[in-house]
């Protein structure tokens, strides 16, 4: 190999750490048996991380993996006084709530100290700071869809002001890694795990895809509405549709179902305000009769592709993804129709 082209490789990350099968799969991928880099199929664009569940997100230059997701992922969760969560689905005032979290949480290998604090804001709301060390409280009979369990409570001060901003009495609570686990859909993926995510560990949206759809609609939406984890560039619209095996960077995740949407993207998250759009143009465009006509009907619409990690993300030092990542496209399926969903 020439030394220009060991560079190439040697830029793009295909040399020290792939194993030999992954070179030859992307030897593959670049239509050469010759041993040139492999050309990306997309990058990535944002990463976004949403501490408390239905609170607005963080847009973030980087950000380490873990088991559940990224680092502080969904970590929160507003219950009501029965314990169940709360969602925008029943307050669309959550998308109100600003969150901020320290820079340095998303570095490697950063620890919070007892001077280390969440910050949550709203129209008309005192500032709240939730420390990140873990609250010694605990509240039993915590549920969020069809898990529960005990949760770490973070005390009244938080209570009474998301119950002020509410109207209702809640509480806000943290998942309590060290006693409890939540697993995803067996179905699906077997042995992968979240803390307050819906479904999945990570969630993937194209700009192209986005851009698509906005093509359609009278009012542009951003991507807020959709919430992902990551939002990638560079490819054809509605592509990670097809995506079953994707290395981002050198981290290999699996696509594991299209992501159906709930009425979330209806609510403008700049002002809480529920509207039709865009359910009732993906209900035309990216619904299961449109996607899979031949698949049992189930009335969902279908934006972005749910993701978990094939990592070991418990040993060694914490493994990074970064703004400019590399996407590659290992293995995927013909057309939405095959796909999971």
């Amino acid at each position: 190999m020439g030394q220009e082209k060991m560079k190439q490789q040697q830029s793009l990350g295909l040399l020290g750490n792939w194993k030999e099968e992954e070179e030859e799969e992307d030897m593959e991928k670049s239509g050469s048996s010759t041993g040139t880099a492999a050309v990306a199929d997309a990058k990535i664009a944002s990463i976004f991380i949403y501490p408390v569940k239905s609170c607005r997100g963080i847009s973030v230059p980087h950000a380490p993996l873990t088991l559940t997701g990224f680092r502080w992922d969904r970590q929160w969760v507003v219950v009501n006084e029965k314990g169940r969560a709360i969602s925008q689905r029943a307050e669309a005032k959550l998308a109100l709530v600003e969150v901020n979290m320290p820079k340095e949480a998303f570095s490697e290998g950063w620890e919070p100290t007892k001077n280390s604090y969440m910050e949550i804001k709203a129209p008309g709301m005192d500032l709240l700071k939730i420390p990140l060390c873990n609250p010694p409280l605990v509240a039993d009979g915590v549920s969020f869809m069809r898990w529960s369990g005990s949760a770490l409570d973070e005390g009244d001060q938080a209570s009474k002001w998301f119950t002020d901003f509410l109207g209702k009495p809640c509480r806000l609570v943290r998942f309590n890694a060290a006693s409890e686990t939540r697993d995803v859909d067996p179905v699906y993926a077997q042995g992968y795990f979240v803390m307050f995510s819906d479904q999945y560990p990570f969630m993937l949206i194209s700009q192209e895809s986005l851009d698509a759809l906005n093509k359609h609609l009278n009012e542009p939406v951003p991507i807020n509405r959709f919430r992902p984890n990551f939002l990638a560039a560079g490819c054809e619209p509605f592509s990670e549709d097809l995506w079953t095996e994707i290395k981002i960077s050198q981290f290999s995740f699996q696509g594991v179902k299209l992501c159906a949407r709930c009425k979330v993207p209806t609510i403008d998250q700049d002002t809480a305000i529920v509207g039709p759009e865009p359910n009732a143009t993906l209900m035309k465009i990216r619904s299961d009769k449109v996607l899979r006509p031949d698949k049992k009907q189930q009335g969902k619409i279908y934006l972005g592709q749910s993701l978990v990690c094939k990592e070991n993300l418990t040993e060694g030092k914490a493994k990074m993804v970064k703004v400019g990542d590399p996407i590659y496209v290992i293995n995927k399926v013909s057309t939405a129709a095959e796909a999971a969903a």
